[in-house]
């Protein structure tokens, strides 16, 4: 048998480098049209932005030194040796921005709020990162400090939920600053076209540019990539004819002295200046939350042989163009292009602009999506947009939403130096945030000297506090507008999470008693059906309320019941080896069991129609294994065999060990009620319904698969028995039980509760998709029970 992938060959090892490297040049030359078009045009407007405050009295030579000089400094440490150096080291498996540091912390302290986490999660492979559990356990005692506070982990999370509703802000900001400033600051054409008809064209672009969002990462990257590449090889060739042609000797402002020197002369005027400074490393940020649409590796490559280099010859030839043209500060860039290349730079200019939204646009589609996983935002479709990287999503509710909130921003703000006065201060929270959550890291992930990451907090903040108190000057002209909408979205994701957690902890506190349970045998006092109940709940132990509110008010439920947990977990991925975890709720005769499936917060839940026949499979698998191995067998009456769980592989339906699986061609049908065998045991009248069902609404193809019970003579004929009551099950057919709820706050609650359950809670619960979408479950075979929670 030839090794996968000629691994293991002479020349795999050669072979293997050089797939690697190539994938990892065609992600760099991608990153270019998502990640890097923020950052690469923001030398349209950050001289412009830095002189046109206080500064204006302080248009000469030395200002001009020592603004390039901070912009030089500022470039070197933010975005090449925090970032690019260090905290993309801090990867969360490929998954990057303030969530994924956050889950890397909550999985090596106890940091995490997430309600219905099992000891079982800490065996998924890719749980650990970095030191063994067995060093962790021995680190500081700051780790100890927060994991004894309630409070204080919840703070963490708040400030966590801050950096991420800052970088929405961001993605609102980007796309207005980049659509309005690439028309407005160019001259010549405010002559030939009104200011009314330039707004127009921009909000046309920016419509355009978010209805290419459903394209998908992959196909936005190859469109945009030489747009952003051709916009690159511009603004460094006309750096070095500035370099050349007017100043020379600006290479001499590489020199920190100069810094020392711009603030001794324009003091407190030189600090207010930093707010348009700072613009420089805008979309610094969206190089980490982008991580998981490329590999660290891409972005490395592009942005230290690329960009860097590029950025910094712009940033020293506008310059030295400059300090050689001291009246030219309110539109520096564009009167540095020769005369000759003017239009065609304008248009490169243009198209580059437009592209800049697009690193925060798709950052704010991975932020939501790990927001929503770890139950902090609400349910919303997501659209995975790439066969090759897992990452690459588009969320069309988030993406028509920017494009609202970003056209009333650039129609309501006339100037775009408020919108600039606000992009900058919520880029700059975000690093604020980022370099704390990163201190963490390096003690409770990386396990290093409490020091050195003392160094490394003390370090980064005395660079980004400096920025962000100049910023918090300008909250009264535009810089209220991150605040306002950071605000608007962390109320949004807060009482998401209140209220999904009052709505577990009811859930909790209500489960029925299991002596209730085995009380009533293993008829359950009620007639036993044919077919699969499948219960859904939150709970991963003991018997939720609906099960009971249910047999109360019918006379009869399904032959054999699965009570399902739909979970995630604070991990990207979760293996398809380890998704499943199935056990008994109750004794063999009961014919109950527990499924939980297991979601890390990148990944997405297909509708492949194989749902139900996974589930049959592990139940199989695991009702075998019962058998063989002692300890996950059960008395009759044993109250506790509620919790005892196994970990049951579903990558394929075709690698069962216990059924045959018989698998025919794809079919037309409406859901998986239709994929039983032909000798389904439904009624007449059932079949009429559904044929009538399935002329209003849209086929779906799903595969169908029937299960048998291979001949085995050794088998105990009880294991036999209930695997035969399983298939028989499954060939009557599947019914989906879930809890309609309502959620309203007590009598005696606050004013503050009862506006957050009332109103807010309920108002996101109606507005957003329900349970039953989100989890794919098919409407014919849907039972809804309805449920009052009173929390």
């Amino acid at each position: 048998m030839e090794p996968e992938s000629g691994i293991g060959s002479s020349t795999s090892p050669c072979q293997f480098s050089l797939v690697t490297l190539s994938r990892n040049l065609l992600l760099a030359y991608q990153s270019f049209g998502v990640v890097y078009g923020d950052l690469s045009t923001s030398p349209l407007y950050v001289y412009s932005s830095a002189f046109s405050g206080k500064l204006r009295n302080h248009h000469n030579q030395e200002a001009v030194y020592g603004a390039f000089s901070l912009i030089f400094w500022t470039l070197t440490f933010v975005p090449l040796i925090k970032y690019v150096i260090i905290v993309m080291s801090a990867d969360d498996s490929g998954e990057g921005g303030t969530f994924a540091l956050y889950s890397l912390l909550c999985r090596h302290a106890k940091l995490s709020l997430l309600p219905n986490q099992q000891a079982a999660d800490e065996e998924l492979s890719s749980y650990r990162y970095g030191p063994s559990s067995a060093q962790a356990a021995s680190s500081s005692a700051l780790r100890r400090f927060l994991e004894k506070h309630k409070r204080l982990r919840t703070a963490l999370l708040l400030v966590v939920l801050f950096g991420a509703c800052m970088l929405i802000g961001d993605g609102v900001l980007t796309s207005a600053i980049s659509g309005k400033f690439s028309f407005f600051s160019a001259e010549p054409l405010c002559v030939l076209i009104t200011t009314s008809e330039l707004l127009l064209l921009a909000c046309i672009i920016l419509v355009g540019l978010f209805a290419l969002q459903h394209c998908g990462t992959h196909r936005v990257a190859f469109m945009f990539a030489p747009i952003v590449i051709i916009w690159l090889l511009f603004i460094f060739s006309i750096g070095l004819y500035n370099i050349i042609y007017w100043n020379p000797k600006i290479v001499y402002a590489l020199s920190p002295h100069y810094i020392v020197k711009f603030f001794r002369e324009t003091g407190k005027d030189g600090w207010l200046s930093l707010g348009g400074i700072l613009l420089s490393i805008t979309g610094t940020e969206a190089m980490f939350a982008d991580l998981g649409h490329f590999t660290a590796l891409s972005i490395r490559l592009a942005f230290v042989f690329v960009i860097y280099p590029c950025l910094v010859v712009q940033y020293m030839g506008q310059a030295a163009f400059l300090s050689m043209n001291l009246d030219s500060f309110s539109n520096s860039f564009y009167a540095s292009i020769p005369e000759p290349f003017f239009w065609p730079v304008f248009v490169v200019a243009t198209l580059a602009a437009i592209v800049g939204s697009q690193a925060v646009i798709t950052a704010t589609f991975s932020i939501v999506k790990q927001c929503h996983a770890l139950g902090c935002f609400p349910r919303v479709k997501v659209v995975h947009t790439s066969k090759h990287i897992y990452g690459q999503i588009y969320i069309p509710e988030i993406n028509w939403i920017l494009m609202v909130l970003t056209l009333a921003v650039t129609i309501g703000f006339q100037d775009t130096t408020l919108i600039g006065n606000a992009y900058g201060l919520a880029c700059m929270t975000v690093m604020f945030i980022t370099t704390f959550l990163m201190g963490l890291v390096i003690v409770f992930v990386w396990q290093r000297n409490f020091f050195l990451a003392t160094f490394f907090l003390l370090f980064f903040w005395l660079i980004e506090g400096t920025y962000l108190s100049a910023a918090l000057m300008k909250v009264p002209q535009g810089g209220w507008l991150p605040l306002a909408l950071s605000v608007i979205f962390m109320l949004i994701m807060y009482i998401w999470h209140y209220g999904t957690r009052r709505k577990y902890n009811y859930d909790l506190h209500n489960k029925v008693s299991l002596k209730w349970v085995l009380g009533l045998g293993p008829s359950l006092g009620i007639v036993r059906v044919p077919g699969i109940g499948l219960i859904y709940s939150e709970l991963t132990t003991g018997v939720p309320s609906i099960f009971s509110h249910f047999v109360t008010n019918l006379p009869a439920f399904h032959k054999v019941l699965v009570f399902v947990c739909v979970k995630s977990v604070p991990v990207p991925y979760v293996s398809p080896d380890e998704r499943f975890l199935i056990g008994r709720v109750c004794p063999r005769p009961y014919r109950m069991y527990r499924c939980i499936v297991r979601y890390g917060y990148k990944d997405i839940q297909r509708d492949d129609g194989d749902f139900e026949n996974l589930l049959v499979q592990s139940v199989a698998e695991f009702i075998q294994m019962e058998a063989v191995e002692p300890h996950y067998s059960s008395s009759e009456t044993s109250p506790s065999v509620d919790g005892r769980m196994a970990v049951i592989s579903t990558r394929d339906i075709r690698s069962s060990m216990t059924l045959t699986v018989t698998e025919q061609d794809f079919v037309s049908v409406v859901d998986d009620d239709s994929i039983h065998s032909g000798s389904s045991s439904k009624s007449i009248t059932l079949q009429s319904l559904r044929s009538m069902y399935e002329d209003d609404t849209p086929s779906i193809r799903r595969r169908q698969v029937r299960f048998q019970l291979p001949p085995n003579p050794r088998m105990d004929p009880v294991v036999r028995e209930e695997l035969m009551d399983l298939i028989r099950a499954k060939e009557a057919g599947v019914a989906y039980i879930m809890g309609h709820s309502y959620v309203k706050a007590r009598r005696n609650s606050s004013f503050i509760k009862k506006l957050a359950i009332d109103i807010g809670y309920s108002f996101l619960r109606k507005n957003c998709r329900g349970p039953s979408v989100a989890l794919n479950i098919p409407h014919i075979s849907l039972i809804e029970v309805g449920m009052i929670y009173y929390v």
